[in-house]
C-alpha cells in the first residue's frame, strides 16, 4: 500500500469488517480565523501552540496609527461637544431675547406716535435675532451630525485595534499560518484554533447501514458505550463512493487524534 493512501485512510476511517470501522479523534470543531484588518503582524506566540488560549493573544497585528487615530478622534469629539453646549446656551438666550423683541415689535407696531422708520429699526432687529437664532439652531444641527460620524469612527476603531489582537480565548491553537513580520490583509488566514471541549469520531458506511444508526448502540474498542450517532448525511460522499457520513460525538479525550475502533449493535 503506498504510504499516501494510508494516511489518507487514516484521517477518513476506513471499514475492518462488517459493522466495524477505525476512526480518529478529532476535537469537535476546528476553526480557521482570518484578519478582519491589515497590517504588519508584530507578535505570533510560538509557544502557545498545542495550548488552550486562556492569558493573552497569540497573534499581534500593528494597530499604532488605529491608536493615534482614536486618541485624535475622541479630542474632537471632546470638542464638539463642548461647542454644542455652548451653542444650546446660545440658542437659549436668542430665544428669550427674539421673545421681547417679539413684544416689544407687536407693542408698537399699531402705535401712531411711532414712526415708520423706528418701527422698520425694531422690526428689522426683531428679524436679525430670528434668522441669527435659526443659525444657530442649524450649526448644532450639523455639529450633532459630526458628532454621531466621530462616535461611530470610534466604534470602529476600537473594533480595528480589538481585531488586531487574534485571542480566541478557550480555544487550543491547532495551528499558525502566519509569522512575525508578514503583513496581514483582509481575509487572510492566520491561525486555526480548536474547540476541544467534545470529541469527533468520523466513519463512513453502506447505505444498509445507515437505516436506523441513530438507534443503535455505539461501541468502542469493544466497549458499550452510552453514546449514539449524532449526525448522518444521507447522501452519499463525493471522496468514498457510495459510502455515508455518520458522525459520534463523545467526551473529550486526554488525548486526541488516537484511533479508536466503532461499532454498532
Amino acid at each position: 500500500m503506498k504510504p499516501s493512501l494510508f494516511f489518507y485512510l487514516l484521517l477518513v476511517g476506513f471499514v475492518l469488517h462488517a459493522k466495524e470501522y477505525m476512526a480518529k479523534v478529532e476535537p469537535i470543531y476546528i476553526y480557521t480565523i482570518a484578519a478582519n484588518v491589515s497590517g504588519e503582524i508584530l507578535f505570533v506566540d510560538e509557544d502557545a501552540l498545542g495550548k488552550k488560549i486562556v492569558q493573552k493573544p497569540v497573534i499581534l497585528i500593528d494597530d499604532t496609527t488605529d491608536k493615534a487615530d482614536l486618541e485624535a478622534t475622541r479630542k474632537k469629539l471632546d470638542t464638539l461637544k463642548r461647542m454644542i453646549v455652548l451653542d444650546t446656551e446660545v440658542i437659549e438666550n436668542l430665544q428669550e431675547s427674539l421673545k421681547r423683541k417679539q413684544q416689544n415689535y407687536d407693542s408698537i407696531k399699531a402705535l401712531t406716535v411711532k414712526s415708520k422708520t423706528e418701527k422698520d429699526a425694531v422690526y428689522f432687529d426683531l428679524v436679525a435675532t430670528k434668522n441669527q437664532l435659526l443659525a444657530t439652531q442649524k450649526e448644532v444641527q450639523n455639529f450633532l451630525l459630526q458628532k454621531a460620524d466621530l462616535e461611530a469612527r470610534i466604534v470602529r476603531l476600537k473594533k480595528s485595534i480589538q481585531d488586531k489582537r487574534i485571542f480566541p480565548k478557550e480555544m487550543v491553537l491547532y495551528e499558525i499560518l502566519v509569522r512575525k513580520g508578514e503583513v496581514a490583509t483582509l481575509g487572510k488566514p492566520l491561525v486555526k484554533v480548536a474547540d476541544t471541549s467534545k470529541g469527533l469520531l468520523t466513519i463512513y458506511v453502506g447505505a444498509d447501514e445507515l437505516q436506523n444508526i441513530r438507534a443503535k448502540k455505539v461501541f468502542l474498542n469493544g466497549k458499550e458505550t452510552s453514546y449514539k450517532a449524532s449526525r448522518s448525511v444521507s447522501i452519499a460522499d463525493s471522496v468514498n463512493i457510495s459510502k455515508y457520513k455518520v458522525q459520534i460525538i463523545i467526551d473529550a479525550p486526554k488525548i486526541f487524534s488516537k484511533l479508536v475502533k466503532v461499532e454498532f449493535k
